[in-house]
């Protein structure tokens, strides 16, 4: 039995590329740290807020990497000449990804009480219609 996928379909051209975007997303490992929120605040705007409790915004870096939005964090280990009786808060680094579809654009991002906000917005293309004229042989 072969298998069907996107690009073999004839009447799906050119999505091949949703193929392999399903792929990688699938094959990013989300451990579920930080924990976050997506939300959507208008009709083509979005917000995701992570939870980032003990960073500092100089601990945090926020790239867009090949339609991929990346939030990776890493703290400083300041325990030195300190003494844990117990130690329950971890510096722990972290880095979610999130896939960003075309026209999905990356806006500001702020901090506020230990949250880290990141505003998305998408354009909405024009409706295009195109007449393509036939050429005589």
């Amino acid at each position: 039995m072969s298998k069907l996928t996107l690009g073999s379909h004839p009447f799906l051209l050119g999505f091949d590329q949703l193929e392999r975007l399903v792929e990688r997303t699938a094959k990013s490992g989300n451990d579920g740290y930080p924990p976050f929120n997506i939300e959507q605040t208008s009709e083509n705007s979005y917000r995701i807020t992570l939870a980032v409790a003990g960073f500092a915004e100089a601990d945090l870096a926020i790239t867009v990497e090949d339609r991929q939005l990346v939030v990776r964090g890493r703290q400083r280990d300041d325990s030195e000449g300190r003494i844990f009786l117990h130690r329950g808060i971890a510096a722990r680094q972290f880095q979610k990804s999130f896939v960003l579809a075309d026209g999905v654009e990356v806006g500001e991002a702020s901090m506020e009480n230990g949250l880290l906000h990141i505003d998305l917005s998408r354009s909405v293309p024009d409706a295009v219609v195109q007449t393509i004229k036939i050429n005589k042989n």
